[in-house]
């Protein structure tokens, strides 16, 4: 199996985020619902996920999902940190002719995995993938999905969530990112949500980058896992 490992040193260091975000200009930016995920994506690309520029396609590497993709300004600023395109693309963000549009595309940025800002699709995509993944042997990929609290409204991410925990997908991981933009309150919070379904929850500080590398890595055998980051503006 190709070496898919986090070893590699990022191009930027996470002090140049701002730096990278602040090249994208224009309208439409999103820039609340991008700068949520911004420590969680960091955490994810610099110490958990074993894929790199280098091992992008390879079969073994993992799999990240941004269902939250009509923000994906933070996103598109990370994999330019770890070397997946040159920032020199960051500036035309939006524009007519940039590969970096409102919305991630798979097949114009490279390290994205599928095309998303419909919200509710990226959830049952990971389940997909992580079936997927099982029925050709491929054990070792972890599939990673991040979506927005607003997000479990949707009755597609329900059912993905209902399926996943009796079918044991143990290589599926979801981070919902909590900044209390959802339109409906669930009994005993998100984290109960997937624990009635059979899944492994934590509830964290989505800005706290030792508690989310903790959750990220928590062991969870025979269970898919949820990290619920909670998230309040960035100042």
């Amino acid at each position: 199996m190709t070496n898919t490992d986090t070893t590699h040193a990022p191009v930027h260091g996470y002090e140049e985020l701002d730096r990278l975000m602040g090249l994208m200009t224009g309208d439409e930016k999103h820039g609340p619902a991008a700068t949520s995920t911004l420590d969680a994506l960091w955490v994810l690309y610099d110490r958990v996920l074993r894929v790199s520029p280098r091992t992008a396609h390879s079969p073994g590497r993992d799999r990240f999902l941004l269902s939250k993709g009509h923000g994906p300004m933070a996103y598109y600023a990370v994999l330019a940190a770890h070397g997946f395109f040159g920032e020199e693309l960051l500036a035309g963000f939006g524009t007519y002719d940039s590969p970096l549009g409102h919305h991630p595309d798979r097949l114009l940025v490279p390290g994205v995995e599928i095309g998303s800002g419909s919200l509710g699709h990226g959830l049952p995509l990971a389940v997909g993938s992580a079936l997927g993944l099982r029925a050709q042997g491929l054990r070792e990929p972890g599939v990673w999905v991040l979506t927005g609290d607003g997000e479990l409204d949707e009755g597609s991410n329900h059912e993905a969530i209902a399926y996943a925990g009796p079918a044991g997908l143990d290589r599926l991981h979801t981070v919902v990112i909590d900044n209390a933009s959802a339109s409906y309150a669930r009994p005993g919070g998100i984290a109960a949500r997937f624990e009635a379904a059979g899944w492994s929850a934590l509830t964290v500080d989505g800005r706290d980058h030792e508690a989310l590398y903790a959750a990220f890595t928590a062991p969870h055998p025979g269970r898919p896992h949820a990290v619920i980051a909670r998230v309040a503006p960035r100042r």
